[in-house]
């Protein structure tokens, strides 16, 4: 189903205690970026106008929107900084939701894993990606939504549009539609500043901070094996648009 639906809805689950694993320390100082800023449990200075991206993500956006309304559009961000809480509560409601369906507990972690990442993982951490709709249309319940972006939907000329000038800005698409990718399913509304975010996708490989994924206090852990990992860093965190592999 390619519908996004509830997607910046909260839950009841806003008292979830999330335990950290001791391996979340700070990073060495010849490294950029802190474990915990890479997993989304740290404060980074954030910037921008009803969403939140790093400083220099605000300006490149600015400089991308001021263009688009020259064409007609806008550039509406609908979801962009997302800290490790605000994940798990993504996670946790879209998990419960499967499993109200009488769907297996893995199942339930295969299904979330199409859309929605594993808390500790999404790109959404580090202040470099925007979710984004045409501001000049008037936007349904649930915006982030494939149809509305192909044929005849509310967001075609948007989505043209982002597709002939958005790398001109710095902004690739995330989770593209090509048929050899793996992992996430497309989305043609996720875009990420390169610039910064493959540094970070670099050092959040290298050094092998998705392992650590196993220790967190999120529903449906039991699955997340090693070998789970390593095909969930295959398929979902390296299964994206090449131009923003290292």
């Amino acid at each position: 189903m390619n519908s996004r639906r509830k997607f910046l809805k909260t839950s009841a689950f806003a008292s979830i205690a999330i335990i950290s694993s001791p391996s979340f320390a700070l990073s060495n100082s010849t490294n950029n970026y802190t474990d915990k800023y890479l997993i989304g449990r740290s404060t980074p200075e954030l910037f921008g106008n009803g969403y939140k991206v790093l400083k220099r993500v605000n300006e490149a956006f600015l400089d991308m929107n001021s263009a688009a309304r020259k064409s007609g559009l806008s550039v509406r961000v609908v979801s962009s900084y997302r800290s490790f809480n605000h994940q798990n509560l993504i996670w946790t409601r879209k998990y419960n939701r499967y499993r109200s369906r009488q769907l297996s507990s893995q199942t339930a972690v295969n299904y979330n894993i199409r859309y929605t990442a594993i808390p500790g993982s999404s790109r959404h951490h580090w202040g470099t990606e925007i979710d984004v709709v045409d501001g000049t249309v008037k936007t349904s319940q649930y915006p982030l939504n494939t149809k509305h972006y192909h044929g005849n939907g509310m967001y075609k000329s948007f989505r043209e549009w982002m597709d002939d000038n958005a790398h001109k800005y710095g902004f690739f698409r995330v989770y593209t539609n090509d048929y050899t990718r793996r992992g996430f399913r497309y989305e043609p509304w996720h875009y990420s500043f390169a610039e910064l975010a493959k540094p970070m996708l670099k050092e959040y490989t290298e050094r092998n901070i998705q392992n650590n994924l196993k220790y967190q206090e999120l529903l449906g852990k039991r699955y997340f094996t090693d070998n789970f990992i390593d095909q969930y860093t295959k398929d979902n965190i390296l299964g994206i648009n090449k131009s923003l592999l290292v």
